[in-house]
């Protein structure tokens, strides 16, 4: 399964191709479906730009994205980042169950470093929605595999947060032999960011774990040098389809990532 992550908590301006307002991600959600794309994780946004819990905003732009692209998962995160008390998270995700079926999300994304993760499951999983669990380190792992899986955990996003590509997909192997063995057997999504979502998503590809790829992720393509047209362009890069001659902005090469999707392998690769 290939996931799409438009635009994460980055802010508006870093990129103009960056969908910040319902209609820029509708749009990127009908491009990245049409490409098979079957789900979408999405950091909607006020009319200021700033990233919201609030169900008004939620619902707004679930909704419009939801008529632009019927077929795709949507997924949103319950951000510590944007609210720190986890009581009132809990409370959060209760109003988005109330909202219309075509306007609430089907996966809450939780991560398991965030104070109160548990009880915020716990919640979630009462109200009938889906969950995204977030591992980012080794503890995360351990810890999650100590208290088990919650009800209607969908998938576990293993997240590489190692960022150099030399040591990215090492990374990726450590957090997958610290989850192992869960005693409920969960879909994993590995992913990277910056400078290590190339290398991590084709070593997830090679392994046949499920993955992601979108502006949250990484503003660049494979060679880590031209700035991404687009979403669907990283997705069209993520599946290994032919990409136009880039002619656009450019950042100074301090390491070619890949020498193209598929052709390259990191020399720390290997099977956990």
């Amino acid at each position: 399964m290939l996931q799409c992550c438009p635009n994460g908590a980055r802010p508006g301006g870093v990129t103009p191709a960056l969908p910040t307002t319902p209609d820029d991600l509708a749009r990127d959600a009908a491009a990245v479906a049409a490409l098979g794309v079957r789900s979408f994780h999405v950091h909607p946004r006020d009319e200021q730009g700033r990233e919201s819990l609030d169900p008004r905003v939620v619902a707004e732009t679930v909704g419009i994205v939801r008529r632009a692209a019927p077929s795709l998962e949507i997924g949103v995160p319950l951000a510590r980042w944007v609210e720190p008390n986890a009581f009132r998270r809990t409370e959060i995700a209760q109003e988005w169950a109330q909202l219309p079926r075509d306007r609430r999300p089907d996966v809450l994304a939780v991560s398991v470093h965030e104070r109160g993760w548990e009880t915020v499951c716990e919640a979630v999983a009462s109200v009938g929605l889906g969950i995204e669990l977030g591992v980012w380190t080794t503890g995360d792992a351990v810890q999650l595999r100590l208290a088990g899986v919650p009800v209607n955990t969908v998938r576990i996003a293993v997240e590489v947060t190692v960022t150099d590509p030399d040591h990215a997909v090492a990374e990726a192997v450590r957090l997958l032999r610290a989850l192992q063995p869960l005693p409920v057997p969960v879909p994993v999504l590995l992913h990277g960011e910056e400078d290590g979502a190339w290398p991590v998503l084709e070593y997830a590809r090679r392994e046949g774990f499920d993955t992601r790829m979108g502006f949250e992720d990484t503003l660049y393509g494979p060679d880590g040098v031209w700035l991404a047209t687009g979403n669907e362009e990283l997705i069209r890069f993520a599946l290994g389809q032919q990409v136009a001659p880039r002619t656009g902005p450019r950042r100074s090469p301090r390491r070619r990532l890949l020498g193209g999707l598929g052709l390259g392998r990191s020399r720390a690769a290997h099977r956990y």
